[in-house]
């Protein structure tokens, strides 16, 4: 998260006119720093290993990065996509290391820009300057203030808001103070589509990290005992199965069993089934 405004400066001091993308690049070089050292902390003798041993490459990179789940398929992306020699580390000097390096973190560190203080006036070309400055990294603009009033004002009953929504309805009077501020709220979400906040938590957990939401249900009933349609749900990966919600859910769900029930078409699947994201399963058991 970056302030967009350019109203605070690279150590939190309030200031005017501070360019945000620096911010930016100071993060990169040092995530970018971070990856290199973890490789050149063993390189001589890995890569002397590697040399004389034949070793597997990708495999002995993998296990030096484990820690931050780097699988042998990202390094022999990464191998690939800069045309390196993985069959000789013991030629690469520091540009080649630094591009791994870089390259590495790229792929397995993805990154969402949430650019805060949007409903400052001074953000707006610094919105778009950013953008300008990172083609390859999503830059969402974002008011962390405004989404903070609205949950405020949602939790003390002032107004009906769904996170992400582009627009708010008030359900209690409100003093002069309250909607003035809400007004200018109001505008905001009318120009802008949203605060930005929920977009941004969607984006890091459904498009970086790949997960999926599945809703546990009922094949003859979506709502709970408040008359709540499908007020539960549970993140998992990418291509996780039935009987890995069964597990998510509950150990002795998975243990015993026998098949899911797909909710929205009351088709029986088995365990090895894959879900998709929304699905709304039931889980039978012995």
């Amino acid at each position: 998260m970056v302030d967009i405004s350019g109203e605070t400066d690279s150590e939190g001091k309030e200031t005017k006119g501070y360019d945000p993308v620096k911010d930016v690049e100071m993060l990169e070089k040092e995530l970018d720093l971070w990856y290199l050292g973890i490789l050149k902390k063993v390189w001589k003798v890995f890569a002397r290993t590697i040399q004389n041993t034949k070793g597997d490459f990708a495999k002995a990179i993998a296990n030096q990065f484990s820690g931050l789940k780097v699988s042998e398929g990202d390094v022999k992306e990464v191998v690939l996509r800069n045309n390196l020699d993985a069959e000789n580390p013991n030629k690469w000097g520091e540009e080649e290391l630094f591009s791994f390096a870089h390259s590495l973190r790229h792929l397995t560190k993805p990154m969402i820009i949430a650019a805060n203080k949007c409903d400052k006036e001074s953000s707006k070309d610094n919105l778009e300057n950013l953008k300008k400055a990172y083609p390859k990294i999503k830059v969402i603009g974002v008011s962390a203030d405004f989404e903070l009033a609205l949950r405020e004002a949602s939790n003390h009953g002032l107004i009906k808001y769904v996170p992400g929504d582009n627009d708010f309805e008030v359900v209690k009077d409100l003093n002069e103070k309250q909607k003035l501020a809400l007004d200018r709220v109001k505008d905001y979400l009318k120009e802008k589509g949203s605060t930005g906040v929920q977009e941004v938590l969607n984006g890091v957990v459904f498009d970086l990290l790949n997960y999926i939401a599945i809703f546990p249900a009922s094949a003859n009933n979506l709502k709970d005992s408040k008359g709540n349609v499908l007020p539960d749900c549970f993140l998992l990966r990418e291509g996780s199965s039935a009987l890995d919600f069964a597990f998510a859910v509950h150990t002795d769900l998975g243990k015993n069993f026998i098949k899911a029930i797909d909710a929205k078409t009351s088709r029986a699947v088995g365990k090895e089934h894959k879900l998709k994201n929304r699905d709304a399963m039931e889980i039978v058991t012995r």
